[in-house]
């Protein structure tokens, strides 16, 4: 009997699959000891008696996104988060923020508002033909830039950001009463009360000032003092005195916060230098 032949099947060879790359090697490796590693802390979790901990969600690139784009649109006081605009609306530049602290009844500290100083850099430039040949080591110490910037004709301002949420617009009245009361009898003399209320008078009760509100005091040209409490103007008042007693007790010998003095003053030495 014959048997059947069939035809040898010929099949092509395939190539030998290519050695691994070095990189694929390194991370398989990685990957593995990361594994050996996560299971070791199970059993010591487990046996320990701990629960053993939920595995951590990324945060969403928009939550990233949202965080970066909050500290762009200005400087930030550390101690309170409040952010200001590097510029105002009119152009002036931000020198610097402080904050504004108090006591009640000698024993409690609060933080009652942040600030931020603001001045026009054409006006700063008024100076710098006197100061420009100084080291900015000597401007950073100078009481001399300080007082010119407090007499001078030079467009600031002064942006307060309430951080007290229990602060009452008469509160403000009481205290700018006192500190810029203080100031005024500095400069000018005892009488100087009928200024002080002008100035006063025009924090009226209507305002309110819940956490978060911005008061703005700026020296414009001609030793104009505008006030504005969010964005709405209140009044006008043209006093050199008045708008240089404002602005010492940010930037003068005794300021509410002495760091945000050194820096404004290092800005402004900087600007006269650049």
């Amino acid at each position: 009997m014959v048997s059947p032949r069939f035809p040898t099947a010929t099949f092509a060879r395939l190539p030998p699959p290519p050695p691994p790359h070095r990189a694929a090697i390194a991370a398989a490796i990685a990957a593995a000891a990361a594994a050996a590693a996560a299971a070791g802390f199970a059993l010591t979790a487990k046996s320990a008696g701990r629960p053993l901990p939920r595995p951590a969600h990324s945060a969403p690139l928009w939550a990233s996104l949202s965080l970066a784009e909050s500290g762009a649109p200005g400087n930030v006081e550390p101690r309170t988060g409040a952010a200001f605009p590097f510029e105002t609306a009119g152009g002036r530049r931000l020198l610097g923020v402080g904050l504004r602290k108090t006591t009640i009844l000698g024993l409690k500290s609060i933080d009652v508002y942040a600030f931020g100083v603001y001045a026009d850099d054409s006006d700063l430039k008024q100076l710098r033909e006197k100061y420009q040949k100084l080291p900015i080591s000597d401007l950073k110490e100078s009481d001399e830039l300080i007082n010119d910037a407090l007499e001078g004709d030079i467009r600031m301002t002064v942006r307060l950001q309430i951080v007290y949420g229990r602060l009452s617009i008469g509160s403000v009245r009481s205290a700018f009463e006192k500190s810029v009361g203080s100031r005024l009898q500095k400069f000018g003399g005892s009488d100087t009360k009928e200024l002080l209320q002008s100035f006063v008078s025009l924090f009226k009760d209507e305002y309110k000032l819940p956490k978060g509100s911005v008061i703005e005091l700026s020296r414009e040209s001609n030793h104009v003092l505008k006030i504005s409490i969010e964005g709405e103007d209140v009044g006008s008042i043209q006093n050199k005195l008045l708008c240089q007693s404002i602005l010492d007790l940010y930037i003068g010998d005794d300021p509410f916060d002495k760091n945000a003095k050194t820096n404004i003053q290092g800005s402004l030495a900087s600007i006269l230098k650049a």
